[in-house]
């Protein structure tokens, strides 16, 4: 993961939290550390992080607010460290929101686990949307070949073949798109 936010209160937990990513290889090439859940905010408009570790409570929150924030895009992954007793309450409410919950005192072999299923699942978070990005477009262009073919057929009285193989033949002539060529049938008739 490239580009690191640290939401921690205290140096000291910063620097072990620093320390532990460097120790199971996982240290960013950028890191932002900052103390409190307003500053966090800040530093997201400025920014965008492959992963965000939340250190709770903060001084100004809990930190489970921010952690809400952070993740609702589903592009981030985003650790939150709760005391152990309030860790299953915590993960109750905000692992629905892919938030991974893990529980203090740290144990080292777990938080190494779980940066890396954290990093895991951002990834294919972003492959997943990479691919429904592709499938709305596709579909984006379907419903507009589409309203294309119906306007050939109202305004030119072709059958729905005669208007396939008409966007199809300019598609090939002109070296265009479908969707440029029907984009053109919609901007001449409407």
């Amino acid at each position: 993961m490239d580009r690191v936010l640290l939401v921690t209160p205290t140096k000291k937990s910063a620097d072990m939290l620093l320390g532990l990513l460097k120790d199971g290889g996982h240290f960013p090439k950028h890191i932002q550390i900052v103390s409190s859940g307003s500053e966090a905010r800040r530093a997201l408009i400025d920014h965008s992080f492959d992963l965000i570790l939340i250190n709770s409570p903060l001084p100004d929150e809990f930190g489970h607010e921010f952690a809400a924030f952070a993740s609702a895009d589903g592009s981030t992954a985003v650790v939150m460290l709760v005391k152990s007793e309030l860790a299953d309450s915590v993960a109750e409410q905000l692992e629905p929101e892919g938030i991974f919950i893990l529980a203090k005192p740290l144990n080292r072999l777990l938080f190494y686990q779980i940066i890396r299923i954290a990093k895991a699942a951002r990834i294919h978070v972003m492959n997943l949307a990479r691919e429904n990005q592709k499938l709305r477009q596709k579909l984006d262009d379907m419903r507009l070949i589409s309203r294309a073919k119906c306007l050939l057929i109202q305004e030119k009285h072709m059958t729905e073949e005669e208007a396939h193989s008409y966007l199809e033949k300019n598609a090939m002539n002109y070296r265009k798109t479908r969707r440029e060529v029907a984009e053109i049938v919609i901007q001449r008739f409407e």
